[in-house]
């Protein structure tokens, strides 16, 4: 079904309403719909429906992240880094529409689910009313799926609110490419960004307030990201803050407590995402909130009122689309009664769960770093080397990018494998198949002995592991 235009006066009676097109919402939608459940999908901007993966997060950064790989590598003299940043972002919306489109008729060819296109806020715990350019529509339903997501934090100092400050959805559409770029916090997104555009010729600054880089990561892997970033052109400086920005691009900076001014094209605020709970009327509801501001939920994703369910960015923890596709399982659980004794999907459930920082080459991780696992007490054995020295894994050099590090946390007595952190190229391949041996149980020594194609970055595994004694 398509959307629909409501008048004030209209109420649209459904057995499930979604607010917020995500990953899990989604899904949820199209396979209760599918189910014959009659469904509405509440979305705000046209230009997020599939939700913010494929339109503002990891689809379209990740595909200019490539590009700048390539603008990397190949160095033209025949295409200028202007020209290549301009057709990585045609590139990027092309891709983006299509995939917004398919997104779309995955819910509108349903016959029993309702587009309904505005702001979505409670006024009851089952009724929502939607208002859409002076128009509003009453939507009443006995299940509510609170799928919201997150939105930038931007903090409070003078000249925020510049032509010249972005963040991670505006900078994606930055024209023309900056010369020179403003990074203004040092975690996955503000590294992702750097990275990128230092591989589009645009001289980075990182203006971390940290000592130094990835401070949850082990010193080793965080100095070989440091590296890394360095030779890729991006200038990290530790222990700086903005304290005011200028609409010519002056930035006041104080770093280790000494103020200097230093001057760019853009500034990007990577500096963290929160819960977009803001004006939908959980109050109305009596939807209870954490203390930092997400929805609180149980470990089904029950919230604390009946009937209305929470999943995604919005309950607060990694900000991961697969994490909201599993959050999808555990209410899809709940609303067709699956019971404890037949398996019911919890968010306890989750073991190993990977994660990649998209910068080139790729930083993977899943489970603990040597540092915790020292911490906790436990007897461990490691394994570390260099990608460049790894000389059963040809696949880096090839490619012509043998920067990184492999790291494996292993217990000594159990053999069992504790942490990894990859730091290569096709990580964020490689970390999966690790996290899978993790969660089946498989020991390092198994995983050492497995028999990989050739050639390729999985390769390093038997040489890497074969260091542990």
């Amino acid at each position: 079904m398509s959307d629909s235009a409501h008048t004030s006066t209209e109420t649209l009676n459904v057995d499930v309403a979604v607010i917020g097109w995500g990953k899990g919402g989604k899904t949820l939608a199209a396979t209760l719909g599918a189910q014959g459940k009659n469904i509405a999908m509440i979305e705000e901007f046209e230009d997020m429906q599939g939700g913010t993966c494929i339109n503002i997060g990891c689809v379209p950064t990740k595909t200019l992240i490539h590009d700048s790989e390539m603008a990397r590598a190949q160095q033209s003299d025949s295409e200028t880094a202007a020209q290549a940043w301009s057709r990585a972002v045609d590139r990027r919306d092309a891709l983006i529409g299509k995939l917004r489109n398919v997104n779309h008729h995955m819910l509108a060819d349903i016959p029993s689910v309702t587009l309904v296109s505005g702001r979505g806020r409670f006024t009851g715990p089952k009724d929502i009313e939607v208002a859409n350019q002076g128009n509003t529509l009453q939507v009443h339903a006995e299940t509510i799926i609170i799928n919201t997501g997150a939105l930038p934090v931007m903090p409070k100092i003078p000249g925020i609110d510049s032509s010249r400050v972005h963040n991670s959805t505006t900078i994606q559409h930055v024209s023309p490419r900056p010369d020179s770029l403003l990074v203004v916090g040092a975690g996955p997104i503000g590294l992702e960004f750097a990275s990128m555009f230092a591989g589009f010729g645009t001289q980075v600054t990182v203006a971390d307030r940290g000592e130094r880089v990835l401070p949850r990561e082990d010193e080793d892997v965080a100095a070989s990201v440091a590296g890394v970033l360095a030779d890729s052109g991006v200038n990290v400086i530790n222990g700086a803050e903005v304290q005011s920005i200028s609409e010519d691009g002056s930035v006041e900076l104080s770093i280790a407590g000494q103020a200097e001014t230093r001057q760019f094209d853009a500034i990007l605020f990577a500096t963290g995402r929160r819960p977009a709970t803001d004006d939908l009327g959980l109050e109305a509801a009596g939807v209870e909130l954490t203390e930092r501001g997400a929805v609180k939920v149980d470990e089904y994703l029950h919230t604390n009122v009946d009937g209305i369910f929470a999943i995604g960015d919005v309950t607060g923890g990694q900000q991961q689309t697969y994490l909201s596709l599993d959050d999808f399982r555990v209410v899809l659980d709940q609303l067709t009664g699956k019971t404890e004794a037949e398996g019911a999907r919890r968010k306890t459930d989750r073991v190993a769960v990977p994660a990649t920082i998209f910068i080139t080459p790729a930083l993977s991780s899943v489970g603990i770093t040597e540092t915790q696992a020292r911490e906790e007490g436990r007897d461990i054995k490691v394994a570390v080397q260099e990608v460049a020295k790894i000389k059963a894994m040809p696949r880096p050099k090839a490619v012509n990018d043998p920067r990184g590090l492999i790291k494996f946390v292993v217990d000594a007595s159990t053999d069992e494998i504790l942490g990894a952190r990859l730091f290569h190229v096709d990580s964020q391949e490689v970390i999966n198949l690790v996290a899978l041996a993790m969660r089946a149980g498989f020991t390092a020594t198994q995983l050492k002995n497995g028999i990989w194609t050739h050639p390729s970055s999985t390769e390093a595994l038997n040489e890497t592991l074969g260091q542990l004694k």
